[in-house]
């Protein structure tokens, strides 16, 4: 099962200059479950798919709303030439192809 079949809304978005958010919501809370005891979500896996080191990524879980926010480094800063998503919005796709 890929990432985006469990969760019902992966979205990502700008957090300001230099990092990015990805934002997992779940309609239940054994689908949440699931996916944070994946072993293939994890901060090393998650670095493997953005090219980033794991130290850089935070994962934070919140189950009172079945919702995980993943926090990855920009790889280049919001709006400079090498900048190819200022908003941040299309930074999810390989977090939610991950098969968990």
């Amino acid at each position: 099962m890929k990432l985006y079949d469990a969760a019902s809304v992966c979205r990502s978005k700008n957090a300001g200059p230099f990092q990015v958010t990805v934002d997992l919501m779940f309609p239940d809370k054994e689908s949440y479950q699931r996916v944070l005891s994946s072993p293939a979500f994890c901060v090393e896996k998650i670095g493997e798919l953005y090219h980033t080191s794991s130290e850089k990524i935070q994962i934070k879980p919140f189950e009172r709303i079945l919702t995980i926010k993943v926090v990855l480094p920009r790889s280049a800063s919001s709006g400079s030439r090498l900048d190819s998503d200022v908003y941040g919005s299309q930074q999810h796709f390989p977090l939610g192809a991950l098969e968990i």
